[in-house]
């Protein structure tokens, strides 16, 4: 996979310039294949679904905890049987390596 997922996140008050187009492609060709990048490189996402409304907040809880962990946080939208993901850094209103290092540690966990 990546080396993504040994990193852990700088903290981001702003100040910094959001990743460009390229390296936001750069970086997402070391995530799972199922991430996204969004409008203007501004945000990455995934969209999950699962069997079973315990089985989505037991994957919620996980990614609760990799978010406390890192100190970085992602938009969470989550239904019975789905989660989607959005991150993005809303400090720079853009992207970092943060949003990438979270989304592939996020990758390790089945669903």
């Amino acid at each position: 996979m990546s080396d993504l997922r040994e990193k852990h996140c700088a903290p981001c008050e702003g100040g910094v310039i959001p990743l460009d187009i390229r390296a936001a492609q750069s970086l997402l060709q070391k995530l799972s294949s199922d991430w996204q990048l969004g409008e203007d490189a501004k945000f990455i996402r995934r969209n999950y679904t699962f069997r079973n409304f315990y089985r989505t907040m037991s994957f919620v809880n996980a990614v609760a905890h990799i978010a406390n962990s890192e100190d970085h946080h992602p938009d969470l939208e989550i239904g019975f049987n789905y989660c989607r993901i959005k991150y993005t850094t809303h400090a720079i209103s853009g992207l970092s390596e943060n949003d990438f290092i979270c989304a592939a540690k996020i990758d390790l966990i089945e669903s």
